[in-house]
């Protein structure tokens, strides 16, 4: 016999911002676990990559935008009933207190906090998420330990912890568990944005015990964990994923 609590056969999984990085490793891992995936992500052509990139049938790629009330209403629309989420979509950026524009803070907000907590919404109201599933939402280290120049970046990811906190409190007599992954940096596209020049980059890596960033992958298998019967148990939990930076 075969046994893995890990796998999520039967599973049917919505991803958010499944068209690269994190969210498009996760995909990948979750189908190879025998879960069906619903993907969705604003570039069409990126998401069909993803979705070309699956093992097995069924899975279903959704193009939307989170921050249009539309997006929302697409998504609920064409997602079946869920065994999990993986709010994973995301902005970043970098800039000091001094000179940050409110309209880079919308911008910021509206995308890492305001669109999870508006689908979730959405999902819970149009009966999409079953008794007995599991939300995961990706936070960030820079959530509790910022660093210079990511106080919008922060302080949206704290909110989203926060949020799950109080999913894990109001949906626990459904049996439904949320929890969140808290990643120091990670090898994507996201990291190699011009934020933060390259010599940074590789001098940042000094604060990480095992000197190096994490890989998509690596990320993917800790929010499979948390979707998965291995950790039925798990709710409310913040997960950190940082190669040990945090304790340096």
């Amino acid at each position: 016999m075969n046994y893995n609590p890990y796998a999520l056969t039967g599973k049917t999984i919505l991803i958010t911002g499944a068209s690269s990085g994190i969210g498009r490793a996760t995909a990948i891992e979750c189908a190879k676990l025998n879960a069906t995936c619903v993907l969705c992500g604003r570039n069409e052509l990126r998401l069909q990559e993803t979705l070309r990139l699956l093992e097995g049938t069924g899975h279903i790629a959704i193009s939307a935008d989170l921050l249009k009330e539309e997006g929302i209403h697409a998504i609920v629309e064409q997602t079946p009933n869920l065994d999990g989420v993986v709010c994973n979509a995301g902005v970043n950026m970098m800039a000091p207190i001094y000179f940050i524009r409110s309209e880079e803070i919308d911008k910021v907000l509206r995308t890492n906090t305001i669109a999870p907590m508006t689908l979730v919404n959405a999902l819970l109201r149009n009966k999409r998420i079953k008794n007995q599933s599991s939300l995961v939402f990706t936070s960030s280290l820079d959530a509790v330990n910022p660093d210079v120049g990511s106080s919008v970046y922060a302080a949206s990811k704290a909110a989203l912890s926060s949020f799950m906190r109080s999913c894990a409190k109001e949906l626990a007599p459904r049996k439904i568990r949320a929890n969140a992954i808290q990643p120091g940096l990670v090898e994507t596209g996201m990291m190699h944005n011009g934020l933060v020049s390259e010599e940074d980059l590789e001098r940042h890596k000094e604060f990480y015990l095992l000197k190096r960033y994490a890989r998509p992958e690596e990320i993917a298998w800790s929010i499979i964990y948390l979707l998965s019967d291995a950790s039925n148990f798990v709710t409310g939990s913040v997960l950190t994923i940082d190669g040990g930076a945090s304790i340096i």
